[in-house]
């Protein structure tokens, strides 16, 4: 095995190399829509492919975790929206925007954890709420008057991958004794089961299929590999990184999208964006000081 600051310095790369990918993912799913392949159709076949090529690895460690089957269930369903939601938002919606809205999620982690796992709101937690809707509403805020609330429906569904997101973290810390396969597994089993479900409510994603390009089937192989590398890398790096260490680092993938928008789809961040993002950011900060203060009580009430 590996001595542990190399494990350390293996999960900090694994993190940056999953932030890297999230940040520029967007781009190869926006070729497939021109390519005429649906954000559904796209999602379906990106996530079936590491469920077919890696879920197989895996199948004693789910028969060891058969008791929490309706957790991992729960994760699936949980992370599978928030991949599918955050195609659909891409697709559709400004790169960064998107992003800020999806990066809300440490307001609804402090909610969920709070009902779910019974976690004290201490004062981190009401920063990281503060901040975070005190972003959105800088970002969101209209000047005509109207409520600051997401405009359309790339924004909405943006907000609900970042809603899902949270929810799947908490979930995946009450899964703490299993294995990250048994969550990788969940996590593909759930975004293809969903997708799978759209694609029955509109078979006409898969049209597509009739006269697509080699170039098309191998995009979309290409990409489903990288998911499933991606699953892994955040399932190794979260095991063996402090919280508030892998929040600094998965805001990388803000940086990462608001370049890759800059270059490849000329999207510009006004004064208003940037005010918004700067508190936003702030807010993932206070979450993972957050958590470094739950494990400290924790630690000193064993």
């Amino acid at each position: 095995m590996p001595s542990i600051p190399l494990q350390r310095t293996l999960a900090v790369t694994s993190l940056v190399y999953a932030a890297s990918l999230w940040g520029l993912v967007w781009y190869p799913y926006r070729l497939l829509n021109e390519a005429g392949v649906g954000g559904i159709a796209s999602s379906f076949f990106t996530y079936a492919v590491p469920l077919l090529a890696f879920g197989w690895l895996h199948g004693r460690a789910l028969h060891r975790a058969r008791g929490k089957w309706m957790w991992l269930t729960a994760l699936g369903l949980a992370a599978g929206w928030t991949n599918l939601a955050y195609v659909l938002a891409v697709l559709d919606g400004e790169i960064v925007r998107v992003l800020l809205l999806f990066y809300l999620s440490p307001l609804w982690t402090v909610l969920f954890s709070r009902i779910l796992l019974n976690e004290k709101l201490n004062r981190a937690g009401v920063m990281v709420m503060a901040l975070s809707l005190g972003g959105a509403m800088v970002m969101l805020w209209q000047p005509d008057g109207d409520l600051p609330l997401p405009t359309n429906r790339a924004e909405w569904l943006a907000l609900s991958a970042g809603m899902m997101f949270a929810m799947s973290n908490v979930i995946s810390r009450h899964l703490g004794g299993v294995s990250e396969g048994s969550k990788a597994v969940a996590i593909w089993s759930g975004a293809t089961a969903l997708t799978l479900v759209g694609l029955v409510l509109q078979p006409a994603e898969l049209d597509f299929t009739s006269g697509a390009e080699t170039g098309v089937w191998l995009l979309l192989l290409g990409i489903g590999v990288l998911i499933g590398s991606m699953t892994y890398a955040v399932q190794y790096g979260l095991a063996r990184v402090p919280a508030n260490q892998a929040i600094v680092i998965f805001l990388f993938e803000l940086v990462v999208a608001a370049v890759a928008a800059y270059f490849l789809s000329a999207e510009r961040m006004g004064v208003q964006e940037w005010i918004g993002a700067a508190m936003i950011i702030t807010a993932s900060l206070f979450s993972g000081h957050m958590e470094d203060e739950q494990l400290k009580e924790k630690a000193a009430h064993a």
